[in-house]
């Protein structure tokens, strides 16, 4: 898979891992940019951290804004979460240095949709 980008419609600081707020509205399940590269939402309504390591101790290097979209270029095991999308031990790597637990993104799997981090 080729390395994505982040297509995001807002951020902001200090959100908790996923803060809900206001109401929600169904995303389509994903949407395919630019050579292939899919994006996939983050779950609606909701704000998500981005970190340096796969797991909620790793420092917060931004914040995901609501109906954000996110490509993954892989994915690695780390810290389980829960979250609207399930309980996963799945963290999917959005640039280098960068991670959000699939419990918050749509990928319409309960396991790896990406190669695995090397």
């Amino acid at each position: 898979m080729a390395v994505g980008e982040i297509n995001e419609s807002s951020e902001s600081n200090g959100a908790a891992e996923a803060a809900g707020s206001g109401e929600a509205q169904q995303p389509a399940a994903l949407s395919v940019q630019s050579a292939g590269t899919i994006y996939y939402p983050v779950a609606p309504g909701v704000q998500v951290n981005v970190r340096r390591g796969p797991n909620t101790g790793s420092q917060i290097v931004k914040v995901l804004g609501e109906n954000s979209r996110v490509a993954i270029r892989c994915q690695t095991r780390g810290e389980t979460v829960s979250g609207p999308y399930g309980t996963t031990d799945v963290w999917d790597s959005i640039a280098p240095g960068q991670y959000v637990s699939d419990a918050y993104v749509k990928t319409g799997s309960d396991g790896f949709v990406a190669i695995r981090c090397s």
